[in-house]
Parts: structure tokens; C-alpha cells; sequence
């Protein structure tokens, strides 16, 4: 199983949200490519990026992406709703891009782009009491998660992200259940998001045969475990 350790991007620092709040950032350091290069050094064959510059409707912080691109493979997240947005990340370097609120908003416009692109599109599926959240959280869609799950079914997309909006950036473990569900309605493999707080959260996900990578964030950066820790603990028979 993969690990992606996540670096959130806010005014060029690297923070994290509970819940998605921006009310309730941490301040993580002002250095994000230096915590991506530890990363990189340490093993992590992909980071997670998320621009929440743009999640907020701000300027996408494109200098800082680009660079971190260069250094690294980059999953990047954040204000991706339209074609030119996700072009951009796509030249920019990134490897793949997660795509959220266009998943909802134009079911079929989401899937011409990930035939356009096969492998590089990650839909991203945010979702809180049941319901699928979109904008960063903060509008909901009269989409059922199982229908959309039922769009997604044979695009050539290497993941599908499940975040479970309660638990992000809350260290109250992660909902195995929901990516479990969400893989199997999509036939896409899951990314594990939202909640993860030891490394018997990792090794579980990793005996789960839908789940095919992890996101963490808060765990890493105030030290429950290292990055060092979580990899081996993604490694089958560790």
C-alpha cells in the first residue's frame, strides 16, 4: 500500500485544517519544500499537495507548486474545477491531480477529462453524514455518494480519494468502511483520507484489498509517528 504524506499549502506555509476549517489552521512551517524534500529523502515515492489558496477562491499559489513538481512526484489538490486549472497542474509537472467539485457539478465533463488524461485524474469524494461535500467542504450536491460511485465505473483513473469530512485533521481514526465502499461501487482502488492517527491505522488499511494508498497529515507533523514508521508499516509483511 502507498503512503502520500500531505503537505497543505496557505499562504505559502505549510498548515493543516480541522474539518476543512479554516478558523482552525496550524501552522506547520514556512519552509514546504523542505518538508517535501524530507519526504522524498525519507522514502515517500509521492507527496499529497493541496493548494487551499485556491480550495478558498483565492490565487492558486502556482509558483510553489511548480517548484515542489520539480523536486518530487506531486498529487495535487485544491480549486481544480475547471479544464484550464487542471491543464495547468498537468504541464506544471504535477503527476496527477485530484478533482473534486467538478465530479459533482459535471459528471460527464469529469469523465471526458479522465479518458483524456488515463492515470492522472484522481476523483476526490468528500463526504460528510452521507452526504458528498464540494468548494472545499462548504456546499453540498443533489448527487447520492452511490450514484456518482456508479459514474465513475471504468475510467481509467489510478484512485479514488475518500475523505470523511468528520475525522480530517482530527486523529479519531479513519473510516475504513467508506473507502472500502466507495472502491468497490466505483471499481476504482481507494486513497484511505481523513483521520489516521497510529500505525495499526496504516496496517489495517493496508490488509483491506480495495484501499491502494493512505493520506496523512497531522499524524506526521506533530510526531505520533515518523514518515520512516508509516512506510514500513505500508510494506507488506511489516
Amino acid at each position: 500500500m502507498e503512503l502520500l504524506p500531505a503537505i497543505d499549502l496557505r499562504r505559502g506555509r505549510a498548515v493543516r485544517l480541522r474539518q476543512g476549517d479554516d478558523a482552525r489552521a496550524t501552522v506547520y512551517g514556512d519552509d514546504p519544500l523542505a518538508v517535501l524534500d524530507g519526504y522524498i529523502q525519507a522514502g515517500a515515492t509521492r507527496v499529497h499537495v493541496v493548494d487551499l489558496d485556491a480550495t478558498f477562491g483565492e490565487a492558486p499559489q502556482r509558483e510553489l507548486i511548480g517548484q515542489m513538481a520539480i523536486r518530487g512526484l506531486v498529487q495535487l489538490g485544491g480549486g481544480l474545477r475547471d479544464r484550464d486549472a487542471i491543464r495547468w497542474a498537468l504541464e506544471a509537472g504535477c503527476d496527477r491531480v485530484v478533482v473534486g467539485s467538478l465530479v459533482a457539478r459535471d459528471v460527464e465533463g469529469f469523465r471526458a477529462l479522465a479518458l483524456e488524461h488515463p492515470g492522472k485524474i484522481v476523483p476526490a469524494l468528500d463526504v460528510e453524514n452521507g452526504e458528498v461535500r464540494i468548494a472545499g467542504w462548504t456546499e453540498g450536491t443533489p448527487w447520492r455518494l452511490p450514484e456518482l460511485c456508479v459514474r465513475l465505473h471504468g475510467l481509467p483513473c489510478p484512485a479514488v480519494l475518500v475523505t470523511d469530512v468528520e475525522r480530517d485533521g482530527m486523529l479519531t481514526g479513519p473510516n475504513f468502511d467508506l473507502a472500502r465502499r466507495v472502491a468497490m461501487a466505483s471499481g476504482i482502488p481507494a486513497l484511505l483520507s481523513g483521520g489516521v492517527r497510529s500505525l495499526d491505522d496504516l496496517r489495517e488499511a493496508r490488509e483491506i484489498p480495495e484501499i491502494a494508498g493512505a493520506i496523512v497529515g497531522r499524524a506526521l507533523y506533530e510526531g505520533v509517528f515518523t514518515i520512516e514508521e508509516a512506510l514500513d508499516a505500508c510494506r507488506e509483511g511489516v
